[in-house]
C-alpha cells in the first residue's frame, strides 16, 4: 500500500488528465495505491464502501452473488474505474472484483472524488462517458447471453479476449474451464467440448489454457449466428 503523486503518474485516466495541479494534489492526498496478486479480492459484495476504485494495471473478474450461486458478470481490463455506480448510489458494494493477474489499484476517497466532480466539469464529463460506455457494453452482453446459442456466446468471449483484453490472436485464457462456463452460462463439460470442436474444425488451436485464433472470420460468423 502506497501513497502516490498523481501528477507524476504515467497511467492517468482520461478524466484525471483534465485535472489541474491543485486538483491532482487533492486526488493524491486522498488516493492509495495497492497491489494485488492473482486470486486476491479487490473488494467484496455486501461490504461497506467509501472508495472509488481506479484499476490502474491488470485484469479482474466482476462477480455477483445471486439467489443460488455466484455469477461472473464480466471481465474488466485496466485502465478503468470500478465501483462508481455502487459507491455513489449506495454505501454497500453490489458485486465483488477478483484479480485474474497481478493488478494495481488506486483507492480514491469518495468525498474527494465528489469534490473533483463538482470542481472540474471536464473530469465529470469523462466519468459520465465511461459510465455510459459500461452500460452499453452490459446491454450488449445481456442480449448476447439471451439470444445467442452457446457456440455464439463462446465465440463472442474469445473474440473479446483477443481484440479487447490482449490485442492479439494468441493468448492464455485468464479463466479456468469452470469460470469460462460460468461467464457464458453453461457447464464445464460443454465448454471443453466446444473448445475441442473448434480446435478440430481448425477455427482455433487449443493447448491447455493457450488459445490461438486461426480462422477469425469464421469465429466472427459464429459469434453473430451461432
Amino acid at each position: 500500500m502506497e501513497n502516490r503523486s498523481c501528477s507524476a503518474c504515467l497511467i492517468k485516466s482520461k478524466a484525471a488528465e483534465s485535472l489541474i495541479d491543485n486538483e491532482l494534489e487533492l486526488l493524491g492526498q486522498n488516493c492509495v495505491e495497492v497491489a494485488f496478486e492473482r486470486g486476491e479480492t479487490l473488494f467484496k459484495q455486501d461490504a461497506l464502501s467509501s472508495n472509488i476504485i481506479y484499476l490502474q494495471k491488470g485484469l479482474v473478474k466482476i462477480i455477483m452473488q445471486g439467489p443460488q450461486r455466484k455469477q461472473i458478470l464480466r471481465l474488466k481490463k485496466a485502465p478503468c474505474y470500478l465501483g462508481v455506480p455502487t459507491t455513489m448510489g449506495d454505501k454497500i458494494n453490489h458485486y465483488s472484483a477478483v484479480a485474474l493477474e497481478p493488478t494495481t489499484v488506486c483507492f480514491i476517497d469518495l468525498g474527494a472524488f465528489k469534490s473533483l466532480l463538482r470542481l472540474n466539469t471536464e473530469f465529470s464529463y469523462e466519468i459520465i462517458v465511461e459510465l455510459c460506455k459500461n452500460e452499453l457494453e452490459q446491454f450488449h452482453r445481456c442480449v448476447t447471453l439471451v439470444q445467442n446459442q452457446i457456440f455464439g456466446r463462446l465465440a463472442v468471449n474469445l473474440l473479446y479476449m483477443a481484440n479487447t483484453i490482449y490485442h492479439s490472436g494468441e493468448f492464455d485464457l485468464p479463466l479456468s474451464r469452470n469460470e469460462l462456463a460460468d461467464l457464458i452460462c453453461t457447464s464445464r463439460e460443454t465448454v471443453s467440448r466446444m473448445l475441442s470442436e473448434l480446435d478440430q474444425d481448425g477455427i482455433i488451436e487449443v493447448n491447455g489454457k493457450h488459445i490461438r485464433l486461426i480462422d477469425t472470420k469464421k469465429l466472427e460468423e459464429i459469434s453473430k449466428n451461432g
